[in-house]
């Protein structure tokens, strides 16, 4: 899979990408309008080339309070992330090219404020999925959120996932509807955060093309 070339998705007027995309954006500018005063951190897993935080920042009153790191394995996405975040006026953008699953990547900037988990639950494991989501208590400070997706195909895994994050201390505050096409979830912390776990790896991306042909 060409990671790169796969963004090109989100300009295919109609499909599910660009709408699944302007609802995470939505969820992410509400967390945002939510948040106290003063500085706040965000934190992108496997962010791509970030259209979803750079389009939710850009304009946003918010934007020049937040402090973001987005962690993605492709280069040139990174490159692309980096290249928006400036266009568009964000100072503290740091885009890292790296593998998400390795909490060294994530050390210094959780926990977060929001947590995006973005594109990744469709290219692991069940069981990776959970792992991740218990992490997850590690990535966002108590009341923040986590914004995560996960296509609604068969076998349908995103009503099991909202459970994994109930049942580790996480609210459900906002689930798009069954036939929406495509599945955004907000889930907000309601406990201390635990201390990340270093040399952890969160996954193992797998790819949705490889999970689809075993």
């Amino acid at each position: 899979m060409d990671w790169h070339a796969w963004h090109e998705r989100y300009d295919r007027p109609g499909s599910s990408y660009p709408r699944r995309l302007e609802t995470v954006q939505a969820r992410l500018r509400e967390e945002l309008d939510r948040m106290p005063p003063g500085p706040l951190r965000i934190v992108s897993l496997c962010g791509g080339q970030g259209h979803d935080v750079v389009g939710a920042l850009t304009g946003h009153p918010r934007a020049a309070d937040a402090r973001v790191r987005l962690v993605e394995l492709d280069p040139r996405n990174v490159e692309a992330a980096r290249e928006a975040a400036a266009a568009a006026g964000l100072e503290h953008f740091e885009a890292i090219a790296g593998d998400a699953a390795d909490t060294a990547h994530l050390a210094g900037a959780v926990p977060a404020d929001i947590a995006l988990v973005c594109g990744l639950f469709g290219n692991i494991s069940d069981s990776d999925i959970e792992r991740t989501v218990d992490h997850c208590t590690e990535l966002v400070r108590d009341g923040g959120a986590v914004i995560w997706t996960r296509h609604r195909q068969d076998p349908d895994t995103f009503p099991a996932i909202c459970g994994w994050f109930e049942e580790r201390g996480f609210t459900r505050q906002w689930v798009s509807a069954p036939d929406a096409g495509y599945g955004v979830g907000v889930h907000r912390s309601t406990t201390a955060p635990r201390p990340l776990a270093p040399g952890a790896s969160l996954f193992t991306f797998v790819g949705y093309d490889v999970l689809r042909a075993t």
